[in-house]
């Protein structure tokens, strides 16, 4: 072997016994990776309309209510609607569809849609309901309504003392007992300062129909009323008031745009506060079906956006008995009540609930007889 042959092997068993003494330093442990907490999916949320949403009155305030829970929930709550849904057999195939779609929380914002919710519900028993204006519940089923009459009394006081014909019409949608405690109330309001006025009803059989519901409106007019409100979903008794230059009463919602002159006052629906505690109840898992009748205490219903037309005495009146209201000293149904037959419906005290909930009659006041199909 050449000397620079033994030379190399030589470095290379040394080498070799280097690497076979010296201790590698160990490779560096894997970091545990950490798991993201999973973000909770949001609630979703349906809502089913009767009518238009449009730009005021019964849609428009529950799809008002509907925004306003979606901002106090923001994130944990995501909502769709369908509007303009006929009640019956359309009613039923829309809620289904909303259930189907994952939606675990479903407003039904109309009193025909009640018989086709209890009917979905049986078929999605994790999926919770809530019907507006129905009296039908279930396990999954809860009701929810607002004591509307009681700002019909005070819109009557209004009415009452601006009428100079002493005939104040109201259009209405179905004689079903809702209906009737704000005919009723309307009257009972009125009378209260002036007794000498009368209220004329003229029934539409709709919730939303602007053509019929302007018809109607115009035959109250001719029949001498020159204050108009309605239980009707559009403004077009507003608008006919102000084409004719008379009054009205507006419902659900504030319909000034509609009837700038004619508008002295507005009976308005507030459904915010209570969409919102109904889903987060949904969101906590504390959700029970329950009967909700809000009124002026729990902020649901409001007299407001009263006319520069009404003088002040009028309207401080409205206040005190606004107030009286919400303390509980007054309630608008307190006897005596006689119907307009003569009928003596309660010497003292005040009709109860239960009571309300099937009033079938007019009070002393109104004129004609309730037509058959109120439910």
């Amino acid at each position: 072997m050449k000397p620079s042959s033994r030379l190399i092997a030589a470095a290379a068993a040394a080498l070799l016994a280097a690497a076979c003494g010296r201790q590698e330093p160990p490779a560096p442990k894997a970091e545990a990776r950490k798991e993201e907490p999973k973000k909770a999916e949001p609630l979703k949320v349906g809502f089913v309309y009767v009518s238009p949403v449009g730009d005021a009155g019964w849609t428009s305030q529950h799809d008002a209510g509907r925004k306003e829970m979606e901002q106090a929930l923001a994130g944990k709550v995501v909502t769709t609607f369908v509007e303009k849904v006929p009640e019956g057999a359309d009613a039923e195939r829309v809620i289904r569809d909303l259930a189907a779609q994952g939606n675990r929380l479903i407003f039904t914002t109309s009193f025909g849609f009640m018989n086709p919710t209890i009917k979905v519900a049986e078929e999605f028993p994790a999926v919770k309901f809530e019907h507006a204006t129905g009296y039908k519940s279930a396990a999954n089923v809860g009701t929810y309504n607002i004591r509307f009459y009681e700002g019909r009394y005070l819109a009557g006081i209004v009415a009452g003392r601006m009428t100079k014909t002493n005939t104040l019409g109201y259009v209405a949608a179905f004689p079903i007992p809702e209906v009737l405690q704000g005919i009723n109330a309307f009257t009972l309001g009125a009378r209260s300062v002036n007794p000498k006025m009368q209220v004329r009803v003229i029934w539409v059989n709709s919730w939303y129909d602007p053509g019929k519901e302007r018809d109607a409106a115009n035959t109250l007019i001719g029949q001498g009323a020159d204050v108009l409100t309605h239980h009707t979903d559009s403004t077009a008794v507003v608008a006919a008031a102000e084409e004719k230059g008379k009054m009205a009463v507006a419902y659900h919602s504030n319909m000034a745009k509609f009837g700038p002159k004619a508008q002295i006052a507005a009976v308005s629906h507030h459904w915010g506060a209570y969409y919102t505690r109904v889903a987060q109840s949904v969101l906590d898992g504390t959700w029970k079906p329950s009967n909700i009748w809000g009124g002026m205490k729990d902020g649901m219903i409001k007299l407001e956006a009263i006319g520069p037309s009404v003088p002040k005495e009028v309207v401080d009146l409205v206040k005190a008995k606004e107030a009286d209201i919400v303390a509980g000293k007054f309630h608008p149904f307190t006897g005596p009540i006689r119907t307009n037959t003569g009928k003596e419906v309660i010497a003292t005290g005040h009709l109860s609930d239960e009571q309300l909930g099937k009033m079938d009659f007019y009070v002393e006041g109104v004129v004609g007889k309730v037509p058959a199909g109120g439910s």
